[in-house]
Protein backbone atom coordinates (compact mmCIF):
# COMPACT_ATOMS: atom_id res chain seq x y z
CA UNK A 1 0.00 0.00 0.00
CA UNK A 2 1.39 3.48 -1.06
CA UNK A 3 1.63 5.37 2.50
CA UNK A 4 -0.45 8.54 2.60
CA UNK A 5 2.63 10.79 2.19
CA UNK A 6 4.24 9.04 -0.89
CA UNK A 7 1.26 10.18 -2.41
CA UNK A 8 2.84 10.49 -6.25
CA UNK A 9 1.39 14.16 -6.81
CA UNK A 10 2.08 15.78 -3.34
CA UNK A 11 5.65 14.14 -3.44
CA UNK A 12 5.96 15.48 -7.10
CA UNK A 13 4.70 19.17 -6.25
CA UNK A 14 7.11 19.31 -3.01
CA UNK A 15 10.21 18.05 -4.93
CA UNK A 16 9.51 20.70 -8.16
CA UNK A 17 9.13 23.41 -5.20
CA UNK A 18 11.88 21.79 -3.26
CA UNK A 19 14.76 21.74 -5.96
CA UNK A 20 14.04 25.22 -6.83
CA UNK A 21 14.19 27.13 -3.70
CA UNK A 22 17.04 24.73 -3.08
CA UNK A 23 19.00 26.26 -6.59
CA UNK A 24 17.48 29.55 -5.09
CA UNK A 25 18.74 29.41 -1.86
CA UNK A 26 22.58 27.71 -2.78
CA UNK A 27 22.42 30.94 -5.43
CA UNK A 28 21.88 33.08 -2.63
CA UNK A 29 24.70 31.37 -0.46
CA UNK A 30 27.33 31.59 -2.96
CA UNK A 31 26.96 34.85 -3.76
CA UNK A 32 27.25 35.84 -0.09
CA UNK A 33 30.15 33.62 0.61
CA UNK A 34 31.57 35.52 -2.54
CA UNK A 35 31.92 31.38 -3.52
CA UNK A 36 34.12 30.72 -6.63
CA UNK A 37 31.85 27.45 -7.80
CA UNK A 38 32.81 25.50 -5.27
CA UNK A 39 34.85 21.90 -5.62
CA UNK A 40 33.63 20.48 -9.09
CA UNK A 41 34.73 17.05 -7.99
CA UNK A 42 32.62 17.00 -4.66
CA UNK A 43 29.94 18.49 -7.00
CA UNK A 44 30.27 15.73 -8.95
CA UNK A 45 30.50 12.86 -6.79
CA UNK A 46 26.62 14.18 -5.23
CA UNK A 47 25.71 14.43 -9.11
CA UNK A 48 26.73 11.03 -9.76
CA UNK A 49 25.52 9.68 -6.95
CA UNK A 50 22.35 11.01 -7.60
CA UNK A 51 22.48 9.35 -10.84
CA UNK A 52 23.15 6.03 -9.61
CA UNK A 53 20.38 5.99 -7.42
CA UNK A 54 18.12 7.02 -10.12
CA UNK A 55 18.83 4.34 -12.46
CA UNK A 56 18.84 1.74 -9.76
CA UNK A 57 15.40 2.38 -8.59
CA UNK A 58 14.42 2.95 -12.27
CA UNK A 59 15.90 -0.41 -13.20
CA UNK A 60 14.29 -2.05 -9.70
CA UNK A 61 10.76 -0.50 -10.28
CA UNK A 62 10.32 -1.36 -13.97
CA UNK A 63 11.71 -4.92 -12.88
CA UNK A 64 9.05 -5.42 -10.12
CA UNK A 65 6.34 -3.69 -13.29
CA UNK A 66 7.42 -6.54 -15.37
CA UNK A 67 7.33 -9.27 -12.64
CA UNK A 68 3.58 -8.35 -11.64
CA UNK A 69 2.64 -8.71 -15.48
CA UNK A 70 4.00 -12.20 -15.64
CA UNK A 71 2.50 -12.90 -12.67
CA UNK A 72 -1.05 -11.94 -13.90
CA UNK A 73 -0.53 -14.45 -16.87
CA UNK A 74 0.56 -16.89 -14.48
CA UNK A 75 -2.69 -16.49 -12.45
CA UNK A 76 -4.65 -16.87 -16.48
CA UNK A 77 -2.94 -20.02 -17.12
CA UNK A 78 -3.61 -21.77 -13.80
CA UNK A 79 -7.23 -20.35 -13.23
CA UNK A 80 -7.52 -21.99 -17.43
CA UNK A 81 -6.15 -25.33 -16.29
CA UNK A 82 -7.88 -26.09 -12.99
CA UNK A 83 -11.10 -25.09 -14.90
CA UNK A 84 -10.40 -27.75 -17.94
CA UNK A 85 -9.56 -30.52 -14.49
CA UNK A 86 -13.21 -29.87 -13.90
CA UNK A 87 -14.05 -32.53 -16.54
CA UNK A 88 -12.36 -35.24 -14.74
CA UNK A 89 -14.54 -35.28 -11.96
CA UNK A 90 -18.37 -36.61 -12.16
CA UNK A 91 -20.33 -34.93 -14.37
CA UNK A 92 -23.50 -34.68 -11.49
CA UNK A 93 -20.68 -32.05 -9.30
CA UNK A 94 -18.85 -30.12 -12.44
CA UNK A 95 -22.18 -27.57 -12.76
CA UNK A 96 -21.91 -26.88 -9.24
CA UNK A 97 -18.09 -26.50 -9.69
CA UNK A 98 -17.77 -24.00 -12.48
CA UNK A 99 -20.35 -21.82 -11.19
CA UNK A 100 -18.02 -21.24 -8.15
CA UNK A 101 -14.79 -20.78 -10.48
CA UNK A 102 -16.56 -18.56 -12.60
CA UNK A 103 -17.82 -16.37 -9.45
CA UNK A 104 -14.03 -16.31 -7.86
CA UNK A 105 -12.54 -15.28 -10.82
CA UNK A 106 -14.92 -12.33 -10.78
CA UNK A 107 -13.74 -11.94 -7.21
CA UNK A 108 -10.29 -12.20 -8.01
CA UNK A 109 -10.79 -9.17 -10.84
CA UNK A 110 -12.38 -6.97 -8.13
CA UNK A 111 -9.91 -7.61 -5.80
CA UNK A 112 -7.21 -6.62 -8.05
CA UNK A 113 -9.44 -3.64 -9.23
CA UNK A 114 -9.49 -2.18 -5.60
CA UNK A 115 -6.01 -2.45 -4.42
CA UNK A 116 -4.24 0.56 -3.51
CA UNK A 117 -7.69 2.06 -2.35
CA UNK A 118 -7.02 0.97 1.31
CA UNK A 119 -11.53 0.67 1.67
CA UNK A 120 -13.35 -1.98 3.20
CA UNK A 121 -14.60 -3.46 -0.44
CA UNK A 122 -11.36 -4.12 -1.13
CA UNK A 123 -10.73 -5.81 2.16
CA UNK A 124 -14.21 -7.27 1.54
CA UNK A 125 -13.47 -8.75 -1.61
CA UNK A 126 -10.20 -10.39 -1.02
CA UNK A 127 -11.66 -11.78 1.93
CA UNK A 128 -14.83 -13.49 -0.19
CA UNK A 129 -12.20 -14.78 -2.64
CA UNK A 130 -10.34 -16.67 0.59
CA UNK A 131 -13.83 -18.43 1.34
CA UNK A 132 -14.18 -19.19 -2.47
CA UNK A 133 -11.20 -21.40 -2.15
CA UNK A 134 -11.85 -23.48 0.85
CA UNK A 135 -15.09 -24.13 -0.80
CA UNK A 136 -14.00 -25.09 -4.28
CA UNK A 137 -10.82 -26.91 -2.77
CA UNK A 138 -13.25 -29.16 -0.09
CA UNK A 139 -16.09 -29.98 -3.22
CA UNK A 140 -13.57 -30.52 -5.77
CA UNK A 141 -10.94 -33.00 -3.56
CA UNK A 142 -13.88 -35.08 -2.15
CA UNK A 143 -15.82 -35.70 -6.02
CA UNK A 144 -12.04 -36.34 -7.01
CA UNK A 145 -11.99 -39.12 -4.10
CA UNK A 146 -15.41 -40.43 -5.02
CA UNK A 147 -13.64 -41.33 -8.54
CA UNK A 148 -11.86 -43.61 -6.64
CA UNK A 149 -9.06 -42.59 -8.83
CA UNK A 150 -6.03 -41.49 -7.39
CA UNK A 151 -4.58 -40.27 -10.57
CA UNK A 152 -7.66 -37.86 -11.09
CA UNK A 153 -7.29 -36.87 -7.24
CA UNK A 154 -3.27 -35.70 -7.68
CA UNK A 155 -4.38 -33.70 -11.00
CA UNK A 156 -7.26 -31.91 -9.83
CA UNK A 157 -5.38 -31.46 -6.40
CA UNK A 158 -2.09 -29.81 -7.96
CA UNK A 159 -4.33 -27.92 -10.25
CA UNK A 160 -6.39 -26.32 -7.74
CA UNK A 161 -3.14 -26.00 -5.84
CA UNK A 162 -1.12 -24.01 -8.31
CA UNK A 163 -4.42 -21.99 -8.84
CA UNK A 164 -4.83 -20.80 -5.08
CA UNK A 165 -0.91 -20.64 -4.70
CA UNK A 166 -0.38 -17.38 -7.47
CA UNK A 167 -3.45 -15.37 -5.35
CA UNK A 168 -0.32 -15.35 -2.30
CA UNK A 169 2.32 -14.79 -4.94
CA UNK A 170 0.31 -12.12 -6.45
CA UNK A 171 -0.45 -10.60 -2.82
CA UNK A 172 3.53 -10.50 -1.89
CA UNK A 173 4.49 -8.62 -5.60
CA UNK A 174 1.66 -5.80 -4.56
CA UNK A 175 3.26 -5.48 -1.35
CA UNK A 176 7.52 -5.89 -2.39
CA UNK A 177 8.40 -2.53 -2.40
CA UNK A 178 11.96 -0.52 -1.68
CA UNK A 179 12.28 0.46 2.08
CA UNK A 180 10.92 4.11 2.96
CA UNK A 181 14.44 5.27 3.32
CA UNK A 182 15.08 4.67 -0.49
CA UNK A 183 12.52 7.66 -1.12
CA UNK A 184 13.45 9.88 1.73
CA UNK A 185 17.03 9.52 0.19
CA UNK A 186 15.96 9.55 -3.02
CA UNK A 187 13.88 13.26 -2.12
CA UNK A 188 17.00 14.03 -0.25
CA UNK A 189 19.90 13.44 -2.42
CA UNK A 190 17.78 15.48 -5.04
CA UNK A 191 17.28 19.13 -2.92
CA UNK A 192 21.50 18.43 -2.01
CA UNK A 193 21.94 18.57 -5.56
CA UNK A 194 20.11 21.57 -6.91
CA UNK A 195 21.55 23.18 -3.59
CA UNK A 196 25.26 22.48 -4.64
CA UNK A 197 23.81 23.46 -8.28
CA UNK A 198 22.52 26.97 -7.39
CA UNK A 199 25.64 27.51 -5.40
CA UNK A 200 27.55 26.81 -8.42
CA UNK A 201 26.55 29.87 -9.82
CA UNK A 202 27.99 31.94 -8.70
CA UNK A 203 30.05 33.63 -12.35
CA UNK A 204 26.00 34.35 -12.99
CA UNK A 205 25.03 37.56 -12.33
CA UNK A 206 21.15 36.06 -11.97
CA UNK A 207 19.70 33.15 -12.02
CA UNK A 208 19.03 31.11 -15.29
CA UNK A 209 15.53 30.14 -14.46
CA UNK A 210 14.42 28.51 -17.71
CA UNK A 211 17.49 26.07 -17.02
CA UNK A 212 16.74 25.68 -13.53
CA UNK A 213 12.89 24.67 -14.38
CA UNK A 214 13.79 22.59 -16.75
CA UNK A 215 16.58 20.84 -14.55
CA UNK A 216 13.62 20.55 -12.15
CA UNK A 217 11.14 19.41 -14.30
CA UNK A 218 13.39 17.28 -15.75
CA UNK A 219 14.40 15.35 -12.12
CA UNK A 220 10.97 15.42 -11.00
CA UNK A 221 9.26 13.75 -13.90
CA UNK A 222 11.76 10.86 -13.46
CA UNK A 223 10.96 10.36 -10.13
CA UNK A 224 7.23 10.66 -10.68
CA UNK A 225 7.69 7.52 -13.53
CA UNK A 226 9.61 5.61 -10.61
CA UNK A 227 6.99 6.07 -8.21
CA UNK A 228 4.16 4.92 -10.99
CA UNK A 229 6.14 2.39 -11.62
CA UNK A 230 6.13 1.15 -8.21
CA UNK A 231 2.43 1.70 -7.82
CA UNK A 232 0.94 -0.19 -11.04
CA UNK A 233 -2.70 0.72 -9.89
CA UNK A 234 -3.09 4.01 -8.89
CA UNK A 235 -0.80 6.02 -11.25
CA UNK A 236 -1.11 6.35 -15.23
CA UNK A 237 1.09 3.49 -15.77
CA UNK A 238 -0.84 0.10 -15.13
CA UNK A 239 -0.84 -3.11 -15.47
CA UNK A 240 -4.63 -2.80 -16.13
CA UNK A 241 -4.29 -4.12 -19.65
CA UNK A 242 -2.36 -7.60 -18.73
CA UNK A 243 -6.24 -8.11 -16.44
CA UNK A 244 -7.51 -8.71 -20.11
CA UNK A 245 -6.46 -11.98 -20.17
CA UNK A 246 -8.22 -12.96 -16.91
CA UNK A 247 -11.41 -11.05 -18.38
CA UNK A 248 -10.83 -12.98 -21.24
CA UNK A 249 -10.32 -16.70 -19.41
CA UNK A 250 -13.57 -15.51 -17.58
CA UNK A 251 -15.88 -15.36 -20.64
CA UNK A 252 -14.30 -18.08 -21.76
CA UNK A 253 -15.98 -20.35 -18.49
CA UNK A 254 -19.27 -18.15 -19.31
CA UNK A 255 -19.51 -18.55 -23.30
CA UNK A 256 -18.16 -21.91 -24.38
CA UNK A 257 -17.02 -23.80 -21.36
CA UNK A 258 -13.75 -25.48 -20.61
CA UNK A 259 -12.64 -26.78 -23.94
CA UNK A 260 -12.58 -22.87 -25.26
CA UNK A 261 -10.45 -21.84 -21.92
CA UNK A 262 -7.97 -24.72 -22.53
CA UNK A 263 -7.78 -24.19 -26.23
CA UNK A 264 -7.15 -20.46 -25.13
CA UNK A 265 -4.46 -20.98 -22.98
CA UNK A 266 -2.83 -24.17 -25.06
CA UNK A 267 -2.15 -21.31 -28.14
Amino acid sequence: MNPPFLNPWVYSAVLFIGLILCVFIGFKIGKRSRADGGSGALNGAVFGLLGLLLAFSFSGAAERFEHRRDLITEEANAVGTAYLRLELLPATQQVALRKKMQQYLQIRLETYQRIGTNTPAALNAYQRSVQLQQQIWTEATLAAQHTGNTAILSLVSRALNAMFDITTTRLAATRNHPPIVIDILLFALSWISALLAGYGMTDHKRIPWLQVIIFSAALTITIFVIRDLEYPRLGFIRVDSADRLLVETLQGMQTSGPKRVAGYHGD
